[in-house]
């Protein structure tokens, strides 16, 4: 079993920046991928990043977030980590962190989930 806490989300500005935190726990993640979501009000769980633990691999991003998002880990602290830069109204939902044995854009697809944080962008 795995654990996954997020926090960090807020209510910003348009153009501002944000940090998202997931930590970890409960086993090994060497053979798991981990990923963000975004729910937006009203809408289903969309694929934000993602990347397998191991690096060995590189991140994968949605077109929507190419560009202003950066998914990173801390291997130390078990935590992923979702940098969002010139956030847009379009980015206000929950974001969810995820961790599979498999990486996918279908959350369907994601067998652990975190309780997700709120992030709202409005003037």
């Amino acid at each position: 079993q795995l654990q996954l806490v997020e926090s960090g989300g807020g209510l910003v500005q348009p153009g501002d920046s944000l940090t998202l935190s997931c930590t970890i726990s409960g086993r090994s993640l060497s053979s798991h991928a981990m990923a963000w979501f975004h729910q937006a009000p009203g809408k289903e769980r969309e694929f934000v990043a993602g990347f397998r633990w191991t690096g060995l691999t590189g991140t994968d991003y949605a077109d929507s977030v190419k560009g202003r998002f950066t998914m990173t880990r801390d291997y130390v602290k078990s935590a992923v980590f979702l940098h969002m830069n010139s956030l847009k109204t379009e980015d206000t939902g929950v974001y969810i962190c995820a961790a599979d044995q498999n990486l996918s854009h279908d959350s369907t697809a994601w067998q652990y989930w975190g309780q997700g944080t709120q992030v709202t962008v409005s003037e």
